[in-house]
């Protein structure tokens, strides 16, 4: 039996499109534009980190990264993440999403400023506190995925809620823009103001001692965005849904609701009291907890999909983005490393990324925004995953083709169009669902955990690739690495992965145009079997 909603509910799945719905798109997306560029802005230095400290005087070609090393450079954010959506998702339910929210952005700027700053005067020193400072930012951006989707999930009409929820997401495509954009700027700033020939011209030469703070800067910058938004986001009052629904203080939800919605808004503490009393809550079955029966009845398949579909979609897409730099090396897309200086290479890996980023990324993101309240989650998640699978189908069996010289813009076209489809597809759509389809009272924990294994997936295409995709061709390899499955075959696991995403996209719910409480349960009170039966069947909605 449906109890009556709570005004302040209504009024904010009924209220029009706002100003203080894109100031909230603003405050908790710019977290998001951080998050992205700490991720991503590290692919464009590594190349150089291998250089400054890994080069062996005499040596035909320049140093990079050892394969420890650079797993654990580009991995150890990876983990952070994972950890801190775990911690800060389980910490958003219990203490409410604001008091944690400003928390998760002091870690990544103090953070974001550390890994710039990493000391030691030998390659061990620098790397071990680089890889230390990055945990610690990968911490606080893992805060940043549950609650930012919480939040403005809880803040949104429920007509264009997918749509605000999208556009937070989709600040991660102005967030990769941005890392090549200050990643050519400072390279070309220094490559001009600090002359110096190719590798195979002068080894010695071609690193300049500025150099080093080229990466420094580039990663330093990353504190910027986080830091001017500090004040907004700790201005921000604490979503209704939390203060009612969990806190239990529906006078102060209305409060805080009439100040935003510029309207008056109808206290009614006394259906609060009513929903938490002991009897009100032993015959209610939405008061069950995590690990109880009744959750694993109710969304249990629905949180095996978003996990899954999370986790398989991050193994192909984070191999791809964190590694970009060896792909286009493999199609010969870049110079030789012999044939550029230190600074030049970082040039020309930021303007390839950039490129990518402006053509398939950023447009990927923003067409979700658009089409999400009107095609649905399900029909673009799954449309995604196809459409990924197909590119990757057809950049890995005829790869022999691509990698010849005439045709490597099509590859460059091909792999632009796997991340479109990948920005209009599941990497929005599994970010949306969860923060819309569980309990408010579990809904930032069941987000983490759904966030949380699609970095574990990340970590899988993170390690993973970098061996896999290795040569078995000796001397087509990178030095110290052992042979792989070669780039061809990576591919087409990478294409298999994304057809089980697919598949599992079955599992997921579709959410559009459903209020909040109705798709997680909470305006139902079961009454006798035959209600049990309904809220069953009204919780696994059908995604088509």
């Amino acid at each position: 039996m449906a109890r009556g909603e709570l005004g302040v509910l209504t009024a904010l799945d009924t209220a029009k499109t706002q100003w203080y719905h894109f100031t909230a798109i603003i405050i908790t997306g710019m977290g998001f534009f951080t998050d992205a560029y700490d991720l991503f802005s590290i692919p464009n230095v590594t190349k150089l980190l291998g250089r400054i400290y890994y080069t062996k005087e005499g040596s035909p070609k320049p140093g990079t990264l050892p394969a420890n090393v650079s797993v654990a450079v580009n991995g150890v954010a990876l983990c952070g993440t994972l950890a801190g959506q775990l911690f800060f998702g389980w910490l958003g339910d219990k203490m409410g999403r604001k008091k944690v929210y400003g928390l998760t952005l002091a870690i990544m700027v103090v953070s974001s400023l550390a890994s710039g700053l990493s000391f030691g005067h030998t390659p061990k020193g620098v790397i071990s506190t680089l890889c230390f400072f990055r945990f610690w930012l990968g911490f606080g951006i893992g805060g940043d995925y549950p609650l930012s989707a919480t939040i403005m999930s809880e803040y949104a009409n429920k007509k264009t809620r997918g749509a605000f929820i999208a556009s937070v997401f989709a600040m991660q495509g102005f967030g990769i823009l941005a890392g090549g954009i200050v990643s050519l700027i400072v390279s070309a700033a220094f490559d001009h103001a600090f002359k110096a020939p190719p590798y195979k011209d002068d080894p010695a030469a071609s690193l300049v001692p500025e150099a080093d703070y080229v990466w420094r800067i580039i990663l330093m910058f990353g504190a910027a965005p986080a830091a001017l938004t500090y004040y907004w986001r700790m201005k921000m009052p604490e979503t209704a849904r939390y203060t009612a629904l969990v806190a239990k203080n529906a006078k102060l939800a209305a409060q805080d609701m009439s100040k935003v919605l510029q309207m008056e808004v109808e206290a009614e503490q006394e259906k609060t009291d009513k929903i938490a009393e002991p009897e009100t809550q032993q015959n209610n079955k939405n008061s069950f907890g995590l690990f109880s029966k009744e959750f694993a009845r109710t969304h249990g398949v629905h949180l095996l999909g978003t996990t899954s579909t999370w986790f398989l979609l991050d193994i192909a897409y984070y191999s791809s983005n964190l590694f970009q730099k060896d792909i286009y090396s493999s199609i010969g897309w870049l110079p030789h490393a012999e044939e550029m200086n230190a600074i030049q290479e970082v040039y020309k890996v930021a303007r390839a990324s950039t490129l990518i980023a402006l053509c398939g990324t950023v447009p990927g993101y923003w067409f979700t925004v658009a089409f999400i309240d009107h095609l649905g989650r399900f029909i673009i998640q799954l449309m995604g995953f196809f459409f990924m699978t197909v590119f990757m189908f057809a950049l890995a069996i005829p790869y022999n083709h691509w990698t010849q010289k005439e045709h490597r813009i099509g590859f460059l076209v091909m792999y632009a169009f796997t991340f479109f489809f990948a920005n209009f597809g599941p990497n929005s759509t599994t970010f949306v669902v969860p923060a819309e389809i569980f309990p408010a009272r579990l809904r930032t924990t069941c987000h983490g955990i759904s966030s949380a294994a699609g970095k574990a997936g990340a970590i899988v295409g993170a390690f993973g690739f970098l061996y896999a995709s290795q040569d078995k061709d000796e001397a087509k390899r990178d030095a110290g690495y052992p042979a792989g499955i070669g780039m061809k075959n990576t591919l087409i696991v990478l294409a298999v992965t994304n057809c089980l995403g697919m598949v599992c996209t079955f599992m997921v719910p579709e959410s559009k145009g459903k209020s909040l409480e109705e798709l997680s349960g909470e305006n139902e009170e079961d009454e006798g079997d035959e209600s049990v039966e309904t809220q069953g069947s009204s919780s696994r909605t059908v995604p088509v």
